[in-house]
């Protein structure tokens, strides 16, 4: 193959392959992380490309639901429109890791960080209601919760629910600020 050929076949190539991700994109504008029937995927890049918004600490005692540590990051393009409107964007994803709490004395004090991760909450903003009959999605969100133990499945079956389901009882303090507790997340601020 001569170097004309083999530049051609680079072009083609190139070309074929910036089509086909355009295309792939353009087949779902809402979110990536979303299949046609509302089924929610966990994103595994998030804590190398997202927005890392804050992190809470949930000390471990007779009055934590979920003690550890809570790192939330979103989208980049959704804390841009975030930042510029005070809204979040349609498709835009939030993830919540919450980690064991380790802790040790060192020189500083008393010092706490995060341990393994045991579960990933996910939620979807939906401003247009496309899953009106999905039991994950209420509130304008779409919601999701993955264990370690099975990091790919989604085990969220109604947003209503109980126990680790329950995602309208945890963020109902939430539901003036869009379902979402704002004032932990300095990016945000």
């Amino acid at each position: 193959m001569n170097i004309v050929n083999g530049i051609m076949l680079a072009a083609i190539t190139s070309s074929l392959f910036v089509s086909t991700a355009r295309a792939a994109d353009d087949s779902n504008k809402f979110s990536p992380l979303v299949d046609a029937t509302g089924n929610i995927s966990r994103p595994l890049d998030f804590r190398r490309n997202w927005v890392h918004l804050g992190s809470w600490l949930v000390k471990d005692d007779e009055h934590a639901s979920g003690p550890g540590v809570h790192d939330v990051y979103a989208d980049p393009a959704a804390v841009k429109t975030y930042l510029d409107t005070g809204k979040w964007q349609d498709g835009a994803a939030l993830v919540k890791a919450i980690s064991a709490i380790q802790s040790r004395q060192l020189t500083t004090g008393n010092a706490q960080w995060a341990g393994d991760t045991g579960v990933w909450f996910v939620m979807i903003k939906d401003r247009n209601k496309r899953f009106p009959d999905h039991p994950a999605w209420g509130g304008g969100w779409g919601w999701a919760l993955f264990k370690s133990d099975a990091p790919e499945k989604n085990i969220t079956s109604d947003w209503q629910g109980e126990g680790l389901n329950n995602c309208y009882g945890c963020h109902l303090p939430a539901k003036s600020t869009d379902w979402v507790y704002i004032e932990g997340y300095p990016t945000l601020r």
